[in-house]
């Protein structure tokens, strides 16, 4: 059964450790760079992408000559190199009238960059490596008045020696610059560089025009993620007030998941259908909604490929969508996990070319919203996304991917789902989760009866936070 994961289990006595942090420098592209003004895509700067996100990634010694040297001089100077290809990561967004972001690239500012050492050795985190990392504050540390989204660095690294010879390199983007796709793209560029290439394999694209809005504006399909709705009346707690756990699916609880549907639908259904729907059932269960309140799930797709012809091969912007699966809580609490697997899957065919050019337009005409939050909860796959491949000459990451769970422009909302080992070694994936509470003890009790027995009758439990 999906249980809490090591990582996050009570009874393990939390990991303590020091972490010694040099002053964060300014790190600038190699060689001189175009001082120009960028604009953003119409996808890029819409209001839910408006955040800083949090990636991190562990690599032991290695057992190469190579591996002898220092991991903070080399990825220092290959950051600097790939920032030649990447200038604009090396500028500051500013706005332009109705909250058009562009990029100032000046060729005199750059990323910020932390060299760091702790007392700490890479066994110590444990066999499964997987969210919430303890010391993640100083393992990514938050440079005063570096956080905010205009004038910012819009890239932090901190590369922190660990005292068995391996490191941990914990990275900051602003999300408006790019997507997970992208943001593997230039990491491997800098990697490449780390190696001793003298050019990425893949050389970058800007082109942020190809997301743009259409001239007339025409909104031609139903973009129910983006619902109006009273932003006063929603009440979520801070992040740091949340329980955070993460929960381990492999081979067994897959198979489970897979029974409890009918044949037809477990052939044609993928293991994100199928998470996405037990997930969501189980959260809706634990916040305890009134029946008549509609819920809603965002599923993350990357429309890369739905473009004819296919977005550039390089681009790293943003380009994926946040469709959405409704229903009233009552109907989802109360009905079998093929009934939440079939909407999973409705809102992710949804996704195709004229889809995205009917958001882009949206934006404009809405002032580029922000998703809809009230009850709403959010999952972004990461599990094909490359970050445990990213190599700066140490091999692959132990673990590389989200930071932790819960991270957004609204706290607690989202998931991702993250390629792992369980502490058995078997592979699988590992989700982190932000709930209250009272709720995540609800949700931890209803997916292990789920897995374990099947179904139970929707009993009403204390009301917990609706605003989720």
């Amino acid at each position: 059964m999906a249980q809490p994961t090591t990582a996050s289990a009570s009874e393990l006595p939390p990991l303590k450790f020091t972490v010694r942090r040099q002053e964060a420098e300014l790190v600038r592209p190699a060689k001189p760079t175009p001082r120009v003004h960028l604009p953003l895509s119409d996808i890029d700067d819409q209001e839910s992408l408006r955040f800083q996100i949090p990636t991190i990634h562990f690599y032991g010694a290695g057992d190469n000559i190579i591996d002898r040297r220092d991991p903070v001089s080399v990825i220092r100077k290959a950051l600097s190199q790939a920032l030649v290809s990447y200038y604009p990561l090396a500028g500051r967004l500013r706005e332009f009238p109705e909250r058009k972001l562009f990029v100032d690239c000046t060729g005199e500012l750059g990323v910020l960059f932390i060299e760091a050492d702790a007392d700490v050795a890479l066994k110590h985190f444990g066999d499964a490596l997987q969210p919430p990392f303890p010391g993640l504050e100083d393992l990514l540390y938050d440079v005063p008045g570096s956080s905010g989204v205009l004038g910012c660095p819009l890239l932090l690294i901190q590369v922190t020696r660990l005292t068995c010879g391996g490191f941990v390199m914990a990275v900051r983007l602003n999300h408006t610059m790019c997507d997970a796709p992208g943001l593997v793209q230039f990491l491997t560029a800098v990697g490449e560089f780390a190696r001793g290439n003298e050019a990425p394999s893949i050389d970058p694209v800007w082109e942020r025009h190809v997301l743009n809005a259409r001239s007339p504006l025409r909104v031609t399909c139903t973009h129910r993620e983006y619902d109006e709705e009273d932003v006063g009346a929603i009440v979520i707690p801070p992040l740091d007030e949340m329980v955070h756990r993460s929960f381990f699916f492999g081979k067994t609880e897959s198979a489970a998941l897979r029974n409890l549907v009918p044949p037809a639908q477990r052939e044609a259904c993928t293991s994100f259908d199928l998470m996405t729907a037990c997930l969501w059932r189980c959260r809706t269960i634990a916040l305890n909604f009134e029946p008549n309140e509609e819920v809603r799930v965002l599923c993350i797709v990357n429309a890369r490929s739905k473009f004819e012809p296919p977005l550039p091969s390089g681009y790293y912007g943003n380009a994926f969508a946040f469709p959405v699966a409704l229903s009233t809580a009552g109907n989802l609490c109360k009905n079998p996990l093929g009934y939440a697997l079939k909407l999973v899957v409705k809102a992710k065919a949804d996704v195709t070319e004229e889809y995205m050019r009917s958001m882009a337009d949206l934006m404009v005409l809405r002032k580029r919203p922000h998703f809809t939050v009230g009850r709403t909860y959010l999952v972004s796959d990461l599990r094909r996304s490359g970050f445990g491949d990213i190599d700066f000459g140490w091999g692959k990451a132990r673990y590389g991917g989200a930071a932790k769970g819960g991270v957004g422009a609204i706290p607690g909302v989202a998931s991702f789902y993250i390629p792992s080992k369980n502490d058995k070694g078997e592979d699988g994936t590992v989700v982190p989760l932000c709930l209250p509470a009272d709720a995540m003890k609800v949700f931890e009790e209803e997916l292990q009866r789920m897995l374990n027995h099947g179904y139970r009758g929707h009993q009403s439990t204390p009301r917990i936070l609706s605003a989720l």
